[in-house]
């Protein structure tokens, strides 16, 4: 193994033996599922707010954005004022709110508890379709970051991507089985560190080795005029109003995410969502403008030609180029931070609905918090190797893999927390059809292409998610009067 490939290898061992360490240290400290699931909820401020965000970016924030953005230039941006405004609106609106409700409501410590509490469940309808579309798009989303992990050992260390790919997912599956969810958040929150001093070194370090800002726009303006103009795609045409909208909607997408509403959850209180909110913001905003960044420098900064899918390599090129090895040993690692600070809070979430929502309500009602511990862990196991195996193409793009999962949670769920929130009206039956509704929508609308169906599956998801709420809602008969006294004690207590 060359010297400088060694230096890498030895940062990323340190750094996954830390991560290790912390998930041992919460095993010992979770004694029910409350705790391996919500944390107790015992977050503060810093933590949840930078646990949050880490585990809502993932290895997209340092593959997949700069990636896009090398390809098409300041397009990508839409994007990034999406999701910048999406994660605004879900701090401001929905995190209060949801910590409050969670908690009056049964104390429910997961999503689907939450619904099935909140709407007076009996038949575990809300708990069963919920659980079945986690499982489905968190495969799927835990898929994307195992696919960005084999593609980080891979470009660094020449490694076989099958083999890379296994040495990615045993290392997540560890300290997730071991620690649970306070693990999960406080990896997530050094994790979290860790992105946004890579992602903002990377292009600042890039720019001064090219010459200065002005050097890359000069460059980028012979190459391609266009590549700098947010209103016209890299070929010149001018952006159309469907891809605008494709790509401003990602932010609809926070509102049904359920390893993010976990972190609102798990606050040690409402009073600290404020500071959190800045704390995230601050993080989101640089962190987004940055990784755009990162793909207009790449674009001058490197001497080969990035093509499909390989775009997402792009940040890893140039660390390998511009830092020394042992540098650069711990800006990739900042990848493997992105990588795994998802995966993680994605298995810890699937595997908590399938526990709490299929084996404890449907198979044994009567399993003790021991056991269910155990379901879960085991769960995790289950659910990456599937992952794993759809994983399995180098091929894979981790921007689109993302792109679905994320449409999935956000027309399913998003609808639901927006109404069941703020929404005294709504019913069991307009729950479960604006579930049934968004993510089936998402599931079709993903697989037709042309004209309008080259919209982003996350709008019209979300759109008849809204309205099958609204109607079926309607159609029932009004909410008892214990359920709407609940709504208005929450109500009252956010004054």
């Amino acid at each position: 193994m060359a010297a400088n490939s060694l230096s890498i290898l030895i940062s990323f061992g340190i750094y996954l033996i830390g991560m290790l360490i912390i998930g041992l240290i919460f095993y010992k400290r979770t004694e029910n599922l409350s705790d391996y699931v919500l944390g107790g909820r015992g977050l503060n401020s810093w933590v949840t707010a930078l646990s949050s965000q880490a585990s809502d970016m993932s290895g997209w924030l340092l593959m997949g954005l700069p990636g896009y953005a090398y390809l098409a230039g300041f397009e990508s941006i839409w994007i990034a004022i999406g999701l910048a405004v999406g994660t605004y609106v879900n701090w401001k609106l929905i995190a209060k709110r949801l910590r409050q409700y969670t908690k009056v409501a049964g104390d429910s410590i997961t999503l689907s508890v939450y619904f099935e509490n909140r709407f007076r469940d009996k038949s575990k309808i809300l708990r069963t379709v919920s659980a079945i579309f986690i499982l489905i798009f968190f495969i799927l989303y835990t898929s994307s970051g195992l696919v960005a992990g084999g593609k980080l050992f891979n470009t660094v260390f020449g490694m076989p991507y099958i083999i890379a790919l296994t040495v990615g997912t045993i290392v997540v599956i560890s300290y997730t089985f071991l620690g649970g969810f306070m693990a999960v958040s406080w990896t997530d929150f050094f994790q979290g560190m860790l992105m946004f001093f890579a992602i903002l070194a990377v292009p600042i370090a890039g720019t001064f080795k090219i010459g200065g800002i002005s050097a890359i726009f000069d460059t980028i303006n012979n190459l391609n005029t266009e590549f700098l103009n947010p209103f016209t795609t890299a070929d010149g045409n001018i952006i159309k109003i469907i891809p605008v909208i494709s790509l401003l909607a990602w932010g609809l997408g926070y509102f049904g995410q359920p390893h993010i509403l976990a972190r609102f959850m798990a606050i040690s209180s409402p009073k600290k969502i404020k500071e959190a909110r800045k704390i995230a913001m601050v993080w989101v905003v640089i962190s987004l403008c940055a990784a755009v960044f990162v793909g207009i420098v790449g674009r001058v900064y490197l001497s080969q030609t990035l093509k499909g899918p390989d775009s997402e390599t792009v940040f890893m090129l140039m660390v390998n180029s511009i830092f020394p090895s042992a540098f650069a040993g711990i800006f990739l690692a900042a990848i493997l931070a992105a990588i795994m600070s998802t995966a993680d809070s994605q298995l810890l979430v699937a595997a908590s609905a399938f526990t709490e929502d299929i084996y404890k309500a449907l198979i044994k009602k009567d399993a003790s918090e021991k056991e269910l511990v155990w379901v879960s862990r085991l769960t995790v196991i289950f659910i990456a190797a599937i992952s794993y195996v759809l994983a399995l193409n180098p091929d894979s793009s981790v921007l689109d893999l993302v792109a679905y999962a994320w449409a999935g949670f956000g027309a399913a769920f998003g609808p639901v927390v927006i109404f069941s929130l703020f929404w005294k009206r709504m019913t069991i039956k307009g729950a479960a059809a604006g579930m049934i509704v968004g993510g089936v929508t998402v599931l079709i609308w993903k697989h037709l292409q042309g004209g309008i169906f080259d919209l982003y599956e996350i709008v019209p998801g979300f759109i008849l998610g809204i309205i099958a709420i609204i109607i079926f809602s309607l159609m029932d008969k009004e909410p008892s009067k214990e359920i709407l006294d609940e709504f208005d004690s929450v109500s009252k207590n956010e004054l």
